[in-house]
């Protein structure tokens, strides 16, 4: 199993996603200290050379601190108008911790009738591939704001977590590696918040219907996604050749354990894997 590990460290291309229990306070407030430890580690990521791409949750709970809202909006169009002003805010937070490292920061948003349209997803890679080629990093969002008149209408046109956006984003640039940051250490056994004897699995190289149901069970309060959605955005990215670690994202230097090759985390291993 080490040498499975190991060999992330060749990972050039990376996705990083994180949530919004990652970047936010319990009070549902910014958590600049980890805002800006997550910019500096991927900076440092692409002085090395890697090419880095982050997907980011958080426009609403961001809008809902901007407008100094007791709580999160109920109605639809609410929402949307909250994650307007809250994905502004966001971009211009990242912009600013990113260029206290010397990098320039581009924001793509995204919503599934882009990456299943194939002249727009040729436009989206064409996108990601100019921004990288500039060592500009990336940093992608569901488009919020537009998605009124599809939720309404009855079409699919959400991708309904960032966990599943992210492993569309690495499949969309062939990326060698996916690490989902998150509000656990990595995937147990049985819930870790509910059981004491729960059992981190430290390696993962199939997702059997018994594992599965190993993952029930919802998100925290500040975030949508729950283990569910870690296991489908999981099956995304290794059925199509890349490697995912689930992780705890209370310090973003994780990621530089990851790389190392430290026991950290859950991997799910690639099938057909490139690295």
């Amino acid at each position: 199993m080490d040498n499975i590990r190991k060999r992330l460290n060749n990972a050039k291309r990376i996705v990083i996603k994180v949530g919004t229990s990652t970047i936010t306070y319990d009070t549902g407030k910014l958590n600049f200290t980890r805002i800006d430890k997550l910019a500096r580690v991927i900076s440092d990521l692409s002085n090395q050379g890697k090419e880095v791409v982050l997907v980011t949750s958080g426009a609403i709970g961001v809008g809902v601190g901007k407008l100094k809202l007791k709580e999160k909006p109920e109605t639809l169009r609410e929402k949307q108008a909250v994650a307007a002003v809250g994905q502004c805010e966001l971009m211009h937070i990242y912009s600013k911790f990113f260029s206290e490292y010397g990098h320039i920061v581009g924001q793509i948003l995204l919503t599934r009738d882009v990456v299943e349209d194939e002249y727009s997803r040729r436009n989206v890679i064409n996108t990601f591939e100019t921004l990288l080629e500039k060592e500009i990093i990336p940093i992608v969002n569901e488009n919020d704001s537009v998605c009124v008149e599809e939720i309404e209408s009855g079409h699919n046109r959400i991708f309904g977590d960032n966990d599943t956006l992210s492993a569309i984003v690495a499949i969309l640039i062939n990326a060698d590696l996916l690490v989902i940051l998150t509000d656990q250490d990595g995937f147990y056994d049985c819930d870790p918040r509910k059981n004491e004897c729960s059992r981190l699995i430290s390696v993962i190289e199939e997702i059997t219907p018994e594992l599965e149901q190993c993952a029930g069970g919802a998100g925290t309060n500040r975030g949508t996604g729950g283990m569910m959605t870690k296991l489908s955005a999981a099956k995304l990215a290794t059925s199509s050749g890349i490697d995912m670690v689930l992780a705890n994202g209370d310090d973003p230097n994780i990621i530089m354990d990851i790389l190392d090759g430290k026991e950290v985390g859950s991997l799910f291993v690639a099938k057909n894997r490139k690295i």
